[in-house]
């Protein structure tokens, strides 16, 4: 049973610390869609996309109305379009229609994104994964809401170093084709190694090959409550600190495993997991780095930041994980720079760089995370910033990722400014030493040793 004091504590949590269901997204598998013919493929995807989804918003408003819970986003995620589109697609254009199909479908039903124009290409392209890398920059230049992912690594295939130079190249010219939202492209389209199947978050979300034919994801997010309740154990030692975190991360789960569980018995579809991240926004108060700095840090960047993170990171999992009856997604803290007001004054004050943030990477949710560069850098230069990422994921079995956002006609000193969750950001410096020969090597880099375990 649950006491007048959990109730008050949690009503405190939502009101005064931004405590908050960051999103619902429900998952729909578009495999019994595939046709060979283009027209047909896209009327089917719309069809399903606008049937199972129709209530999704409505159901999200209903439950925050009953509960007091504020849900910031409902979203969807489809199978990986790679897949779906491979019999039908013969040209980049062809890509480009489906997409167009997942934003009509997406302002119908009215959610903020859909995810999974995705391909994954850990170990290799097909011609047509190719196709649908090639016409991202197009496809979301030409969409709203529309969000884009492409696996190019694992700790089981090692990296497709072609996959990583393209994807190099891809980043530049979707900054190129958005320039003048200031390369808002960008912030829709993430680099993985060892991509979760069940992500509820954007920009990275999909619907995974092995998972039902539709599914309720939900992401939760409490940086400010964790913040608040370490403000009470300043001074002590880390295991009361590590214990603070964990009841915390066990309070805040316990709210999206009920949202979930509502969720998914209004809209008759089944319960996939909670994703527990700590998700920063631009509010006051609601900042990771913030977290970090009541930890006992100066600033984010700090000496000893990444050991704060790692602590925090694991205490988060340990907590969540008793709260709900399936933690899944990426599960831990995020990073992003322009989503997070700590992490951006961490920037300005020169106590964070893009070699801290890496090492950062090794312990935390995701990785490089939107990071605004110079519009100028080069292709080959994020292609091997996206293979050291995905070489920290492939060795530590972990889930990296790459959001860099080369904004075309800025540099560094200059801010650029993306509105709403995305926030806004410093442009960073990025190493300039030549990295050219490097990733022409073309090929895969081999899997590690621990990789095989049969």
């Amino acid at each position: 049973m649950i006491n007048i004091f959990e109730v008050n504590e949690t009503n405190k949590m939502i009101e005064q610390e931004n405590l908050d269901v960051r999103t619902i997204t429900l998952g729909i598998s578009l495999l019994d869609c595939i046709d060979s013919d283009l027209a047909k493929l896209n009327e089917k995807i719309y069809n399903k996309i606008t049937t199972y989804a129709k209530d999704l918003v409505a159901t999200g408003e209903k439950i925050s109305a009953q509960y007091g819970i504020p849900i910031v986003n409902k979203r969807i995620s489809v199978t990986p379009i790679g897949l779906v589109g491979g019999a039908a697609c013969k040209t980049t254009d062809d890509f480009v229609t489906i997409a167009r199909t997942l934003d009509k479908a997406a302002k119908q039903v009215g959610v903020n994104f859909i995810g999974g124009y995705t391909a994954l290409v850990s170990k290799g392209m097909t011609p047509a994964e190719e196709l649908l890398i090639r016409s991202i920059p197009q496809a979301l230049a030409s969409t709203e809401r529309v969000c884009s992912s492409v696996n190019v690594g694992s700790t089981k295939t090692g990296i497709n170093m072609d996959a990583v130079k393209l994807m190099g190249e891809i980043i530049l010219e979707t900054a190129q084709a958005t320039k003048e939202q200031d390369s808002l492209g960008c912030a829709k389209l993430v680099v993985f190694c060892n991509a979760p199947d069940d992500n509820p978050f954007m920009a990275g979300a999909f619907h995974g090959v092995t998972e039902a034919d539709s599914i309720i994801n939900v992401g939760v997010s409490g940086p400010g409550v964790v913040k608040t309740a370490l403000e009470k154990v300043r001074g002590e030692d880390f295991e009361t600190l590590c214990e603070m975190i964990k009841r915390t991360a066990f309070k805040v789960t316990r709210v999206g495993q009920l949202v979930a569980r509502e969720a998914s018995k209004m809209l008759g579809v089944p319960f996939g997991i909670v994703d527990l991240s700590l998700a920063p926004t631009p509010a006051i108060g609601d900042s990771v780095a913030e977290i970090l700095e009541e930890i006992g840090l100066e600033r984010a960047g700090a000496p000893g930041t990444t050991a704060a993170l790692a602590l925090l990171n694991d205490q988060v999992k340990k907590g969540g994980v008793m709260a709900s009856t399936a933690v899944g997604g990426l599960s831990g803290a995020f990073i992003p720079v322009s989503e997070d007001q700590g992490m951006i004054d961490a920037v300005t004050a020169g106590a964070l760089t893009i070699e801290k943030l890496e090492a950062m990477t090794c312990v935390c949710s995701v990785g490089l995370d939107m990071i605004a560069v110079p519009g100028d850098t080069k292709a080959s230069t994020i292609s091997g910033i996206i293979a050291d990422e995905a070489a920290i994921g492939m060795v530590n079995q972990k889930t990296t990722a790459v959001r860099l956002i080369p904004v075309i006609g800025k540099g560094v000193g200059e801010t650029v400014e993306f509105g709403g969750l995305l926030g806004y950001a410093p442009i960073m410096p990025v190493n300039n030493f030549s990295c050219d020969a490097f990733v022409a090597r073309g090929g895969r880099i081999p899997a590690p040793i621990h990789s095989f375990k049969n």
